[in-house]
């Protein structure tokens, strides 16, 4: 059985290694000290008791601290690859919606072009606003004629033998012979010149309503 006086600097030494003696009174902490002087009269292997406790208190604590420390960088790691994967899933969404999107205006611009080179029109000496209105809803998409009677508006106002210099006809081709390569009647023929301002819209601007925020922004496309 450990004396008194062993006990009481066991107590001493595990209540330093602990942080109670901070907590003590000034009485406490003189006492305390009074005690841990008569550590040296211990047995040896006493002595190596108290300090195994002092150790193994002192290693717990570290060992909690390490814990804490090391399970904030897992959360934090988490986080971060959280974020990352939200982000790489947002852009796989944006670029997946942009891809359909292209491909939407190519298969109308496709359908665009094999409607331009059936449609045939009986030729007239005249046409009005509306026969040639009529003329461009058979030849233009239906979800870009409006984008279309837009820049005719603004150009020509659907006067097929409109011309301001060299430019000429409904969507002022310029020059307006440009419009020969669609029909050698580009002059007289509405159609022709309809056939030819959408395969321009397209071919330029991707579409009509491509062209008409073009015009929007420059007044001219």
């Amino acid at each position: 059985m450990a004396s008194a006086t062993a006990v009481t600097a066991v107590g001493a030494v595990v209540g330093v290694a602990t942080g109670s003696l901070g907590a003590a009174s000034n009485d406490n902490v003189e006492a305390t000290a009074a005690d841990s002087t008569l550590l040296a009269d211990i047995p040896a292997g006493q002595q190596a008791q108290v300090q195994t406790v002092s150790l193994t208190r002192q290693a717990d604590a570290q060992a909690a601290q390490a814990g804490a420390a090391a399970k904030k960088s897992a959360e934090e790691a988490a986080r971060v690859r959280a974020a990352q994967d939200a982000k790489a899933k947002k852009d796989a969404a944006d670029k997946d919606k942009a891809d359909k999107e292209a491909k939407t205006r190519d298969l109308e611009t496709q359908a665009a072009s094999r409607s331009v080179s059936r449609s045939t029109f009986q030729v007239q000496s005249s046409y009005s606003i509306s026969e040639i209105q009529a003329i461009a809803r058979q030849i233009v998409p239906s979800g870009q004629f409006q984008c279309f009677s837009n820049i005719v508006n603004n150009e020509s106002s659907w006067n097929y033998r409109a011309s301001n210099g060299t430019a000429y006809g409904l969507v002022q081709a310029l020059p307006g012979s440009k419009m020969s390569t669609t029909g050698a009647d580009w002059q007289t023929n509405p159609a022709t010149q309809i056939k030819w301002g959408l395969t321009y819209m397209n071919e330029r601007y991707g579409s009509p309503c491509g062209a008409w925020s073009f015009w929007q922004a420059h007044d001219s496309y």
